[in-house]
């Protein structure tokens, strides 16, 4: 049968390079002082992302400053999940599971490289389960709602799965009491990478983006926003702009702040933690959602690799949002739920690595943040100045949309959103079952770039020593440490490590090891003194024995 073309030839041009979209920093902050923008974002997240990717999309000239990395709060720190949201039918918030399901969609297309269809499993045991075999039925009714009111986009319908069948996915499970189990699809994905891809992307389209940048007060006339203060490598540069958006998530009010001086706090920070071990010791090959004795939450057990990353809390959060990591004591409850579930003992000693994040909920102190509603806030203050929060992961991209439709009015301009079905840098053409079949370092690059993967095997061509692997038991490489400094703005052992690769969380200990190999790459490639080298690594051994001795306090010695 002969099919039409999927897409228009030209159409996704701008995701589609033929040279690799090399960032100099130098220039970046020569554009930010000399410059006048139409907009200027506050905060490398992923909903700043977005938001500028919408907003030079439609032709407006756009800037992103991020006072640390991009993603390096909540948005490389969240549970990797692009879904509908279960709950969210429990809540009633059907509307928002819909939406969610329909972004999931969208993520897929712009994005395939990056955003992969992940099973999720729920066991029904006769006790102590997420279910027992009555309230299965009930669930499975809601399974259908989540099916019908967009999980059939996945290309999957959810199951009911006999107990060889539960077992065939997680063969570690507690037999005892198992009764079966029911299977549903949504997806998951590198949420780190994800948000630097968005942000290339806005670079590749003329938006100006920079990471380093602290805004340390705004600009005003006339009682208008016009832009920020930003500290940038020890310089102070003013950075004008037209209309200023904060999309800064837990540190919301602070920038609220500079330009209200009786603004009052609206964000209330809910923490959550992740930690990780070796699959070995649980062999799941999909999520597996686990009970917690005595608690109303349910974790979950998700495979990544050799890996299985286990979470999620969602407590209130009083300390501060720029020293967010596991605890002991959240670590003691996730491997509660895994031993109740699984055969096997999980230990501390297990644990190769863990995170901590804030969400940005909006709303009071009444209830617990688990039963709060994560729809997002967006408003324009009297200065002019757009504000976003809350929101999740899923609906990012809408949330960048409905942002620059304000700023528009502020602006008087008038453009249509163009991102739902603008693909991604690497995400146009990209086949996943062509790359994963290619196994190797070709499978372990297209998944985190793409078609662009063939501009980090180049590096490789031309050096074949950068095909080594640059933390012992990870498949990433020297070119990627070499690819990340010169294309994706890395300026530090941390930046590399912890996002452009994800070996901090997925082995802690052994990117330590790496920490000085990764300091001597980006010291050739970013001409960094050997001072600057010492220190980028001093800071990322500390930042990793810091993380270690929070999550590990109270074990005996």
């Amino acid at each position: 049968m002969i099919t039409m073309p999927a897409r228009k030839p030209g159409r996704s041009a701008a995701a589609t390079r033929r040279t690799p979209l090399l960032l100099d920093r130098t220039g970046i902050k020569r554009r930010l002082a000399d410059d006048t923008y139409d907009v200027l974002v506050i905060g490398g997240g992923i909903t700043g992302a977005y938001t500028v990717l919408d907003a030079v999309s439609r032709g407006l000239r756009a800037a992103l400053v991020e006072k640390d990395d991009f993603a390096s709060g909540t948005s490389s720190k969240s549970s990797k999940m692009v879904h509908g949201g279960l709950r969210y039918i429990e809540q009633g918030n059907v509307n928002l599971v819909r939406h969610s399901l329909l972004e999931r969609h969208r993520f897929r297309k712009n994005a395939p490289h990056l955003v992969h269809r992940l099973p999720f499993l729920f066991p029904i045991l006769e006790k102590e389960g997420v279910f027992d075999p009555r309230l299965a039925k009930g669930f499975e009714g809601l399974l259908w709602t989540y099916d019908l009111v967009g999980g059939w986009r996945i290309g999957k319908l959810h199951q009911r799965l006999t107990v060889p069948e539960v077992l065939s996915h997680a063969p570690t499970l507690r037999a005892d009491h198992l009764k079966g189990g029911l299977m549903y699809f949504d997806a998951r994905t590198d949420d780190a990478r994800l948000v630097l891809t968005i942000v290339r992307t806005a670079a590749a389209l003329g938006a100006t983006v920079l990471n380093g940048a602290r805004v340390e007060g705004l600009l005003t006339a006339g009682g208008r926003v016009g832009g920020a203060r930003a500290t940038i490598d020890g310089d102070a540069i003013d950075i004008r702009a037209r209309a200023v958006v904060n999309a800064t998530g837990v540190w919301t009010d602070q920038v609220d702040a500079m330009a209200d001086e009786g603004h009052r706090p609206q964000v209330r920070p809910a923490k959550g933690v992740h930690i990780v071990v070796p699959w070995d010791k649980v062999r799941i090959d999909c999520t597996v959602t686990v009970p917690i004795p005595g608690r109303a939450r349910r974790a979950t057990c998700t495979r990544w690799g050799n890996r299985v990353v286990l979470g999620t809390t969602d407590e209130d959060y009083q300390g501060s949002a720029d020293d967010v990591h596991c605890t002991r004591q959240e670590m003691d409850f996730l491997l509660e739920g895994a031993n109740t579930a699984f055969e096997g003992k999980l230990t501390p000693d297990d644990v190769v690595g863990s995170i901590g994040g804030l969400r940005p909920l909006v709303g009071g102190k009444e209830g617990t943040t688990l039963d709060m509603r994560r729809d997002h806030h967006i408003t324009v203050g009297a200065g002019g100045m757009v504000t976003v929060t809350g929101g999740k992961l899923t609906t990012s991209r809408h949330m960048g949309e409905l942002v620059v439709d304000k700023v528009m009015a502020v602006l008087g301009h008038k453009a249509r959103s163009r991102t739902a079905t603008l693909p991604l840098l690497g995400g146009a053409g990209y086949d996943s079952e062509a790359v994963a079949a290619s196994g190797g370092i070709a499978a372990h690059l297209g998944e985190r770039f793409g078609t662009e993967a063939r501009f980090v095997g180049d590096l490789i061509a031309d050096d074949p020593s950068l095909a080594e692997p640059v933390v012992e038991g990870l498949p990433y490489t020297r070119a990627e440490v070499v690819y990340a400094a010169r294309a994706e703005l890395a300026r530090s052992v941390d930046d590399v490590l912890s996002r452009r690769t994800r070996a901090r969380l997925f082995a802690r200990d052994a990117s330590a090891d790496a920490a000085s190999a990764v300091g001597a790459l980006l010291a050739r490639e970013l001409n960094l003194t050997e001072a600057e080298t010492e220190r980028s690594v001093a800071e990322y051994l500390a930042s990793v024995a810091h993380e270690k001795s929070v999550l590990l306090e109270g074990a005996a010695a």
